[in-house]
């Protein structure tokens, strides 16, 4: 026997089913939002891991293409790797869960949510993170949910709770949130310039609509939720903290931690740990422990001198962040570049403009996205944190960077009427030490405008973090937050925009949740900062967008045609486009609306292109002029191609004003010659004449 249960959510209602399917997961629930279907499960193996010192939970989410009645592509015909889309939405059901689970559990957990039917009315991702969430809590794995997620989208100034696809897509906000009962646990956002206090009304809006959902999920968990099963600590004990600490002093640590310079500190560390080992050398079980206590000491000691004496490891004032610099055009021949350094936390950016053909194709559930204008990829070498290791192409940490890069600087691009391009940013991190994500949003911002995209208006980033102690009001936020404060701290918030209001936040936590005041504070000091590094750094750097495109890169422009007369010019077997591309050496691209982009190195000759294009589409008209090549010669008269595919006839008594005898007495194959139209003949054909072309022609 199973249960259904259901809900009244954003006017849709919201179903699921316990016992129904998957009985031998720990935790399972089928899910219904309209026809959205999503099959959410929670496992967890028996048994810690062995010789780890994290918690190893997966996220997977799963995009079927018979949800949206499609047959993938490939040879295989089967789906493959995730696509960026349901990565991103693993790491937005990851981020906000993760800190829920005990810090000292250590059994492989793995939350899994397949999508089967999709209702463009009802989006697959939230009913995704409602059913990860669902899942956990009725099972036996140690969570201490519930929580739940919302999602806001706007427009025209109102809010849309749980939008639609188009008007997720089409509207100025896209923002998910996360919370338990008392406080906000994640917050994902893209949006459109939007004000501050706007965005601090959305994000508790969703905390208000998370409130109904984790009722709800309390309501079926009272009913059908299993008891949570014991598990083996894998705490560090309080005796080995003791006689750590009989070793290295607290002022030690303190002494060891507390250093500007990462490379400096973690030698310290190292010195640390060899001493601790060799003092440990009989005791098996501690030394097996001793990288997760020394790291716990390093915590508590930089937590400790943060909260209560305001000081931070490298120096710096609260409010403060690190050295800034900031210069374009260090990469030659690139059609954009740009490096943005804050303190050991370095980034450089390399733009690449290509024709719109170049657009990136998407096989994914959404069918209004089939295509990717704009592009932002972020790679993380292991060399830029002094590490040695084969690089195995990005990760979900490196696309989800990209793509909150991406997000940042989305609203201010051109439209594709206004800069007919397809547009690609990589970002490569040379150094690492904190918010290279936000580093790579304002480096992407400088190399878009050396390479001459008009942005509208520069967009900047940065990250606060925070450092709690035992009661809500006792806490820390710390403008631009280094490694080491994000490693021990509670909270990384990035939020990036212009002047005028906000495009992207991500933020992620370490604890239970956090206060309205301190949410506020956050969105405050990243707006000061971010106006500091923008009006101090980067527009000194590069104020606007360049009137040009690089020497190196193509050249685009665009006409509109006639979509009747498309056939004409592509012509029978693509013989006179491909015949216009041979003569002067440009990529043509043409739409079904009739947009027609022409892309190429050289200006005259893109001009050459698109005057030929405009003469094929010409309604001939009695005494408009060409120039065209003699290309046939007859008794009669002589044809003369006046475009790619494009031929009239001049007869022999219209060529001279004299008479002649033969047409080769005056024209030979080759000539270059003006002739003026003189509409068709009686077989359709076009007549042309020369000595009919005035003089002044």
């Amino acid at each position: 026997m199973y249960k259904t249960y259901s809900m009244e959510l954003a006017g849709r209602t919201l179903s699921v089913d316990i016992g129904r399917v998957c009985a031998q997961a720990n935790g399972a629930a089928l899910l219904q939002y309209g026809d959205t279907t999503v099959l959410s499960t929670a496992t967890a193996s028996d048994k810690p891991r062995d010789g780890i010192d994290f918690f190893p939970l997966s996220v997977e989410y799963e995009e079927k293409m018979y949800a949206v009645g499609k047959i993938p592509g490939g040879f295989n015909k089967r789906e493959g790797k995730p696509s960026e889309n349901a990565i991103l939405t693993s790491r937005v059901i990851d981020r906000p869960m993760r800190p829920l689970f005990p810090k000292d559990y250590r059994n492989d957990v793995t939350l899994n949510n397949m999508v089967m039917s999709v209702d463009p009315k009802c989006r697959p991702e939230l009913v995704a993170m409602i059913g990860a969430a669902l899942a956990a809590t009725i099972s036996d794995i140690p969570f201490d949910g519930p929580c739940a997620m919302t999602q806001m989208g706007m427009i025209d100034g109102k809010f849309i709770v749980n939008p639609s696809q188009k008007e997720w897509d089409e509207g100025d906000l896209m923002l998910t949130v996360a919370s338990t009962k008392e406080k906000v646990i994640m917050i994902e956002a893209g949006a459109n310039e939007i004000p501050e206090d706007k965005m601090i009304e959305a994000i508790y809006q969703c905390h208000e609509v998370n409130q109904t959902v984790i009722a709800f999920i309390e309501q079926i968990c009272a009913e059908v939720g299993k008891p949570k099963h014991e598990y083996v600590s894998c705490a560090v004990p309080e005796e080995m903290f003791a006689a750590i600490r009989e070793i290295v002093s607290p002022e030690q640590m303190e002494e060891a931690v507390f250093t500007d310079e990462k490379q400096k500190r973690e030698e310290n560390i190292k010195e640390i740990t060899a001493k601790l080992e060799e003092a440990f050398a009989e005791n098996e079980e501690w030394l097996a422990l001793l990288d997760e206590a020394v790291y716990q000491y390093q915590k508590k000691t930089v937590r400790k001198m943060i909260l209560k004496d305001h000081k931070r490891p490298d120096g710096r004032a609260i409010e403060q962040i690190r050295p800034l610099s900031a210069e374009v055009d260090l990469i030659p021949r690139v059609h954009g570049s740009a490096m943005f350094t804050r303190g050991q936390t370095q980034i450089c950016d390399v733009v690449t403009l290509a024709p719109l053909s170049e657009v990136q194709k998407i096989d994914g559930l959404d069918a209004n996205i089939t295509t990717k204008r704009y592009l932002h990829q972020y790679n993380f070498p292991s060399y830029s944190v002094g590490e040695t290791k084969v690089s195995r192409g990005p990760g979900r940490r490196e696309i989800g960077h990209g793509a909150l890069a991406e997000r940042a600087l989305i609203p201010v691009l051109p439209s594709v009427e206004e800069f007919p391009y397809a547009i690609r940013a990589v970002s490569e991190t040379f150094e690492s030490n904190g918010s290279t994500s936000m580093a790579s949003t304002c480096a992407s911002c400088m190399s878009l405008m050396a390479a001459g995209v008009p942005i509208k208006k520069m967009v900047a980033g940065i990250s606060c973090g925070l450092v709690t102690g035992d009661t809500d009001d006792d806490y820390v936020v710390l403008t631009d937050i280094q490694g080491l404060e994000d490693f021990f701290g509670d909270m990384d918030f990035k939020v990036t925009g212009t002047h005028d209001g906000i495009t992207a936040i991500q933020m992620d936590i370490k604890i239970h949740g956090l206060t309205r005041p301190i949410v506020e504070e956050a969105i405050a000091r990243t707006r000061e900062a971010r106006l500091y590094i923008m009006d101090e750094v980067m527009s000194k750097a590069i104020a606007e967008p360049r009137k040009e495109v690089s020497p190196w890169a193509p050249k685009i422009e665009q006409i509109v045609i006639d979509p009747n007369k498309i056939g004409d010019v592509v012509g029978q077997k693509g013989k006179t486009i491909n015949e216009i591309i041979a003569r002067t050496d440009v990529k043509i691209d043409i739409s079904e609306d009739g947009s027609v982009s022409v892309c190429g190195t050289d200006k005259a000759m893109i001009r050459k292109a698109i005057e030929m294009i405009e003469t094929i589409v010409t309604d001939f008209e009695e005494g408009q002029i060409f120039t065209g090549t003699v290309v046939s010669i007859k008794e009669f008269g002589a044809f003369i191609e006046f475009a790619p595919g494009k031929e009239g006839m001049v007869h022999i008594s219209k060529i001279a004003r004299e008479r002649i005898n033969r047409v080769e007495d005056v024209l030979t194959l080759g000539d270059k010659v003006k002739v003026v139209c003189l509409g068709k003949d009686k077989m359709g054909r076009i007549s042309f004449s020369i000595k009919d072309v005035p003089a002044d022609k």
